[in-house]
């Protein structure tokens, strides 16, 4: 599976395109909808996902939605539970903390967790936004450090990471028991 990270929006969302097979899914199309269009190419666009419903991770969702006529997998239609849409098997963590609705989609046959901002490298996201909650963010970050040091963790913003520099660095992590 390929990834490719598309920097959209003002606050310069990470947008992800997964492509594998000539079929692709996109995770957090913040802004910029003809770009991402542009993107993809000549690939099948299978699905959706969205990690948070903050502005900047669904700016271009509706009309990327119009356009392909996909599903969406977000939160309010998801279970913490495994799916398969075309080639791509991910499974699904609720992460709530930034907000209640933050959830993970880890594809667990590439070690790769798309974390929105649930995770930055050596941080955490804001907890003051509205459903923001830090007692959600700590029981999120335990059930989180559970999983193998080696996976990647893609963020919704800057760089990735793994769990293992994570848990090294990451003062959320440090403190959380």
């Amino acid at each position: 599976m390929n990834v490719r990270i598309l920097k959209v929006g003002y606050l310069e969302t990470n947008c992800y395109i997964l492509e594998k097979n000539n079929s692709c899914l996109i995770i957090d199309p913040g802004d910029n909808a003809y770009f991402i269009k542009q993107q993809l190419g000549k690939n099948e666009l299978l699905a959706i996902l969205i990690t948070h419903h903050h502005e900047d991770h669904i700016g271009a969702l509706d009309q990327l939605v119009q356009s392909y006529t996909v599903p969406v997998y977000d939160a309010y239609n998801t279970e913490e539970q495994s799916y398969q849409v075309g080639p791509f098997q991910f499974n699904v963590i609720a992460t709530p903390g930034h907000s209640s609705d933050s959830i993970t989609f880890y594809f667990p046959s590439y070690q790769m967790m798309f974390v929105g901002d649930f995770i930055f490298k050596n941080s955490i996201g804001r907890m003051d936004l509205p459903t923001g909650d830090e007692n959600e963010m700590k029981q999120s970050i335990k059930k989180i450090k559970q999983y193998a040091d080696e996976i990647r963790c893609y963020p919704g913003h800057g760089d990735v990471t793994t769990l293992s520099d994570e848990k090294r660095n990451n003062p959320f992590f440090i403190d959380s028991k």
